[in-house]
């Protein structure tokens, strides 16, 4: 018989029963772990780790909702304490595919409904969903574009270009620099009406800060408004960078281009060496009865240099008293027919259309034109008032996430749910039976609405199924680029709005029962 074992010989690490006693030990301690509760966070907020191709780290789903937030909302947009509130992740998957009209998917967009929360209270998280797949073309993003070719030229005043209202700077600064405070290579020749050299100054610092590469000069607003228009070009092109450039461009103060990369790439099917003016018509019919056939200044006017160096040195003749009553058509002297008329009577030059520029010369609710699937090169008249009011700066910040081709690209969900993407979350109880290519005239033209005015240039459009109960939508009111490079978007609905009612007998229903927040995050 072999001697009995003692405790000392039964643990020695040689003992087959000590290394199965050590190994259950750890699995049960690992075991324990994992399961304890989360506790670094001191609000402990739900987060899912989601895998992402092509990316070294995985994007953080952050499903809990931050009360600050939501009431710096309520604030801004009048909110009741009570609403619906929904969010949703969209993964983007870039591929090589054409941009298309609209893309459907088969998955739903809000598979639960809505979360009604209290703004006030509201609960540590929402409903956390999946990311919605959505394929996108594979377009670059501001910060890669080089527009060296391109000096821009815009008359405004001081007041305009401070004014809350009508401070076009940011826009500027879209298609003006990366993205992230650096010139993007264009030049912009700024005159400023009757300006102080104090406001020159301040307007130069405040431009020269965001990264814009600006010169500001003072104008007089003694000379014709259509004279200052035309000046534009000679001041252009006696630039000292012109040189190097290949287009000069006039447009307006509220004139914005979306997608630098998309408008180098238009132009560079023109030769710039050859004699261009180059733009669009207004998309009203009476317009381009009323003033004629030539570039709308809105949308943007774009020389070549050989054509800007004949003009810059007619402007004296082309600016006569004489000429500046020529260019009035009723509704005072018009800049676009006095530059027409520079171009057409002393050169065999005419005007070269580009009608992905929009004019937009539309009043009201200018849904249906940015809810269309287009791809706009430039965009004019969104600053409210007289004109339509709509957000195309908070619009394209998706861009600087999912590239160019993102902004207002359409997403059909089986849910009946349609995002125009930087413009609307819009969704259709009772089924998307409508011709989703034809656009949907919410919007009217000025003065004068015949019904057609606007067919030539946007197509017959369909009727507006607004106050008809079958469509909801939810607005962009802002959006952010965020730290880790995602895209947050806040799309907003008022109860109070009543396009979104539909009519029984002589009573009006509301579709909707509370104000209602949507907030898509943007990641890759």
């Amino acid at each position: 018989m072999g001697s009995p074992m003692t405790a000392g010989n039964i643990l020695t690490p040689r003992n087959a029963f000590t290394r199965v006693l050590f190994l259950a030990t750890f699995c049960a301690v690992l075991f324990l772990y994992t399961l304890r509760p989360i506790a670094d966070h001191p609000r402990n907020f739900h987060q899912e780790i989601i895998a992402v191709s092509n990316v070294t780290q995985p994007h953080p789903r952050d499903c809990s909702l931050d009360s600050s937030h939501l009431q710096l909302l309520q604030q801004k947009y009048g909110l009741e304490d009570d609403i619906d509130y929904a969010r949703r992740y969209v993964r983007f998957h870039r591929q090589d595919i054409k941009r298309q009209s609209i893309t459907k998917l088969d998955k739903d967009l809000f598979p639960k409904g809505f979360d009604r929360i209290n703004i006030q209270n509201p609960p540590m998280k929402t409903t956390c969903l999946k990311p919605l797949e959505v394929p996108v073309p594979n377009s670059p993003s501001p910060k890669t574009v080089d527009a060296s070719d391109l000096l821009f030229g815009v008359s405004t005043t001081f007041k305009r270009l401070t004014s809350n209202d009508t401070n076009p700077m940011k826009e500027w600064a879209h298609w003006l620099t990366d993205g992230n405070g650096k010139s993007n290579g264009a030049g912009l020749v700024l005159r400023l009406v009757d300006a102080t050299n104090e406001e020159i100054q301040e307007a130069k610092t405040n431009m020269t800060g965001m990264g814009i590469d600006v010169k500001v000069y003072h104008s007089s607003s003694s000379d014709e408004m259509a004279a200052r228009y035309l000046s534009l070009l000679p001041a252009l092109y006696n630039d000292s960078s012109r040189k190097s450039r290949k287009f000069l461009v006039m447009c307006d103060d509220d004139t914005f281009f979306p997608s630098v990369h998309s408008l180098l790439s238009r132009l560079s099917t023109y030769d710039h060496k050859e004699e261009l003016y180059i733009g669009t018509f207004s998309e009203d019919v009476n317009n381009i009865q009323r003033h004629g056939s030539q570039a709308f200044g809105g949308a943007g006017v774009f020389f070549s240099v050989p054509l800007a160096e004949k003009i810059a040195a007619l402007y004296d003749q082309c600016s006569t008293s004489e000429k500046i009553t020529e260019s009035n058509t009723g509704w005072g002297p018009q800049g676009d027919i006095l530059l027409r008329k520079c171009i057409y009577e002393n050169t065999e030059v005419r005007l070269s259309m580009l009608r992905d520029l929009h004019q937009l010369d539309i009043q009201g609710d200018p849904a249906g034109f940015y809810e269309a699937g287009l791809f706009p090169l430039s965009l004019h008249h969104f600053k409210g008032g007289f004109w339509h009011e709509a957000k195309p700066y908070a619009g394209a910040q998706v861009i600087h996430a999912c590239g160019e081709a993102c902004f207002l690209q359409r997403f059909q969900t089986k849910d009946n749910f349609i995002i125009s993407n930087g413009y609307s979350v819009a969704q259709y109880p009772k089924g998307i039976n409508f011709n989703v290519h034809q656009m949907e005239r919410t919007f009217k033209p000025a003065p004068d609405d015949y019904g057609w005015n606007l067919d030539f240039m946007l197509g017959p459009g369909r009727k507006s199924l607004a106050y008809t109960g079958r469509k909801v939508a939810w607005e962009l009111k802002e959006a952010r680029v965020q730290e880790d490079g995602s895209v947050l978007q806040t799309y907003v609905r008022k109860l109070d709005d009543r396009r979104w009612s539909y009519q029984e007998g002589n009573n009006w229903y509301r579709m909707m029962e509370k104000d209602g927040i949507v907030e898509l995050v943007w990641i890759p």
